[in-house]
């Protein structure tokens, strides 16, 4: 069943429900006449702005997004774009490209000009929908895009190259569109990379989406009562899938911008959540902020919060260990995936298995996991090989690329590039990454575009970059740089050039020595991880 049959469901359901809430304490609410008021005050004064809509208004909006793009010529087949900002459109934008039958495509908000073009010409995009704050990366590249492409901007201010949303969908019919949909049409692409940097077009239909939001709702047990705190970007596949459990359970769930310590614990408060998605940092944020006594769990109302739960990179079990002190009665869990097993969950550890805190878990809903060796043969418990999951949420195929999607699926697994083994009691624990992306605070970081970047600084004779360890993100980034002959150059030197990265990909540790290669001219990156890597470890545990 498609997923938007379960968005159908609870608007006859629900309809008079909460389905979402967005949520930006950074942001003054300035139409409290319309818009239900949310009593945190900011230190200015001001409001924060607070907007909510039910599975009624959901329903709706999506059904006149589809129409909309319907009478544009859109239809089964077809990619469309999203490239914004967690907001209430946002999602109503998704379920109204699935409708169509079209194919729903998240972009990363932290995509660059040049990634946004590569992307969109990647994806063969029909239709871009964007936000305000991507006006000035789409215009130097508006022109390639407008051609055979229609953009359409979401906001006030409409640009003079693209249409506005608001006014597309002002008169479109807000009842459903007479689409048939199956579990075997394609509903989704997207983006994940390998070390090149280069992103590879994800394809999953719409039994992908069925397993991901089915799978939620019974890993975390999502009821009717239950309040989602979603704090992650949509676009990516975590935030939404976990999302997802609240569409099957038709509950409420809150949008929330920002990931301080004070306006997560806030919005938990003021809006009752009882799950509640973190990454690492976030979660290492609270517990420091409670040790330090700057927040004190007294002045919330936090009784009603039953589940924490991790995913995204690996998790430090003295972090967990530390949160219980806190937080005794709160369930946990942690969960493993891909962009290609549909995110998180094909492997979790479980809410009744926390003794094995450090594992990533078990095989997770309609999933199976085995692990092997360079022959794809299965190895010994204890032993480590390489990860690979079977089920209904792996991707039908890398978009347009068959090669790459036959060294990846084979006779029906998805090879994950993860090295692992599997304990006595049958749970799996990451041993270490195949491929070199660097995940720091849940964001997968491309070392080759920072090395293709560094390369061009006229000081520089080579460079690597690598992960290294740090409590706190799970990994930074690290330059191993060496210098050309008679040259002699500082730190301050690289981290002024390096301003012209974004800021998530400048390197957060440089240092100057030599890169050792190998006798077919690959970087011995294992190498500089283990020398480079313990020094860190070293470092941090001197530093307390």
């Amino acid at each position: 069943m498609p997923v938007t049959e379960l968005l159908e469901r609870n608007h006859k359901l629900y309809g008079d429900e909460v389905a979402l809430v967005e949520l930006n304490p950074s942001m003054p609410d300035t139409r409290r006449s319309t818009w239900k008021e949310f009593d945190l005050v900011q230190p200015t004064g001001r409001q924060a702005y607070r907007h909510e809509i039910t599975w009624a208004v959901f329903d709706e909006k999506a059904n006149r997004v589809a129409n909309m793009l319907m009478s544009r010529g859109i239809g089964k087949g077809d990619r469309v774009a999203i490239l914004m900002f967690n907001c209430l459109e946002w999602l109503p934008i998704y379920f109204g490209i699935l409708k169509t039958g079209a194919i729903a495509v998240p972009f990363n908000f932290r995509f660059d000009t040049d990634e946004i073009k590569y992307c969109a010409e990647l994806a063969e995009v029909h239709v871009l929908f964007f936000g305000s704050q991507f006006i000035g990366r789409l215009e130097p590249i508006a022109d390639e895009l407008e051609k055979g492409r229609l953009l359409i901007f979401v906001g006030d201010g409409c640009p003079n190259f693209a249409e506005s949303y608001h006014e597309l969908v002002a008169d479109a019919s807000s009842q459903p569109p007479k689409v048939l949909l199956t579990n075997e049409d394609d509903a989704a692409i997207y983006f994940s990379s390998g070390t090149t940097g280069f992103p590879k077009a994800i394809l999953h239909n719409h039994e992908s989406l069925q397993q991901a939001a089915e799978m939620e709702q019974k890993h975390h047990l999502t009821g009717r009562e239950d309040v989602f705190l979603c704090i992650p970007p949509l676009y990516h596949t975590g935030a939404k899938f976990h999302w997802m459990g609240s569409l099957c359970a038709g509950s409420k769930a809150v949008l929330l911008t920002g990931a301080t310590p004070e306006i997560i614990l806030d919005a938990v408060s003021k809006e009752h959540c009882t799950i509640v998605w973190l990454l690492v940092p976030w979660a290492q944020d609270i517990l420091l902020a409670l040790d330090s006594g700057r927040l004190k769990l007294e002045d919330y109302e936090l009784s009603q919060w039953r589940l924490m739960h991790i995913g995204a990179q690996p998790v430090p079990p003295s972090l967990i260990k530390h949160w219980k002190e806190y937080f005794p009665d709160h369930l946990y869990d942690t969960n493993y995936g891909l962009s290609e097993s549909t995110g998180p969950g094909c492997v979790h550890l479980g809410v009744e298995n926390i003794r094995k805190v450090g594992a990533i878990g078990v095989p997770g809903y309609r999933w199976k996991c085995k692990i092997v060796d360079e022959d794809l043969q299965p190895v010994a418990d204890g032993d480590v090989g390489e990860l690979c999951v079977k089920g209904p949420g792996i991707m039908t195929c890398y978009y347009n690329d068959p090669k790459a999607t036959a060294e990846t699926i084979v006779d029906g697994w998805l090879r994950t590039g993860d090295m692992a083994m599997k304990d006595e009691d049958g749970f799996i624990f990451l041993v270490d990454r195949k491929k070199d992306v660097i995940v720091s605070g849940g964001e997968n970081i491309y070392p080759v575009q920072i090395e293709n970047f560094l390369n061009t600084h006229p000081k520089i004779k080579d460079v690597a970059v690598i992960g290294l360890p740090d409590h706190r993100l799970g990994e930074i980034t690290g330059a191993i740089i060496a210098l050309k002959g008679g040259e002699s150059c500082t730190e301050e030197e690289i981290e002024e050039f390096c301003k012209a990265l974004p800021r998530y990909k400048r390197p957060k540790k440089i240092i100057f020595a030599d890169v050792p290669r190998n006798a077919t001219g690959k970087i011995e990156k294992p190498a500089l991880r283990k020398r480079y890597g313990a020094d860190m470890l070293v470092a941090q545990q001197n530093n307390g």
